[in-house]
């Protein structure tokens, strides 16, 4: 094993933030990585949590699942049952958020697929930059798949446009012979 340039992740000793601008990042950083765990433990255990905080401005925060109502009355009488519309509400609030977690999910992987066109656009533009010769020679299987797909839809579209135009000249040649 080669020696190391760099110590690696260190732990930070925690201290009060004094820089304002440094404050109010680390805490809004903080704060989504609070409500992150919260909906993984609500998710993975099935639990009911609450969280309420204020924020360094006072601005005040909170995360409440099923919902507030719920939360709060188990918190008060740990030893009652949940009314059948408590655990109705929290069904309907569940399913709820499976269905914003499966959207979320085709979203994101929406986002990967287009990101991955517009690398592949990006260097079909780069090759175009370069000479003729000298991209197509760099180009990989793949590569060439998506070059020769973006070639195809550039004929078609041509051909499309070239059929309008003569259908508008045939057209207007008519508009004359009339």
């Amino acid at each position: 094993m080669e020696n190391k340039k760099s110590k690696g992740r260190q732990k930070i000793p925690m201290k009060k933030i004094e820089k304002q601008d440094n404050l109010y990042a680390s805490f809004s950083k903080r704060r989504t990585g609070l409500y992150k765990k919260a909906s993984n433990l609500v998710f993975e255990c099935d639990v009911d949590i609450g969280m309420i905080f204020f924020s360094p401005t006072g601005n005040p925060f909170s995360f409440f699942h099923p919902n507030v109502d719920a939360v709060v009355s188990r918190f008060q009488n740990l030893n009652m049952e949940p009314s059948e519309s408590t655990l109705l509400v929290a069904a309907h609030n569940r399913e709820k958020v499976n269905e914003l977690k499966s959207r979320l999910e085709e979203l994101d992987t929406i986002e990967d697929i287009e990101i991955a066109k517009k690398q592949s656009y990006d260097e079909v533009i780069e090759a175009r930059q370069k000479g003729w010769w000298e991209s197509i020679e760099q180009l990989n299987a793949d590569k060439v798949s998506t070059f020769e797909a973006w070639l195809e839809t550039f004929v078609f579209n041509m051909q499309n446009r070239l059929n309008q135009l003569e259908i508008g000249a045939s057209s207007s040649d008519l508009g004359f012979n009339v």
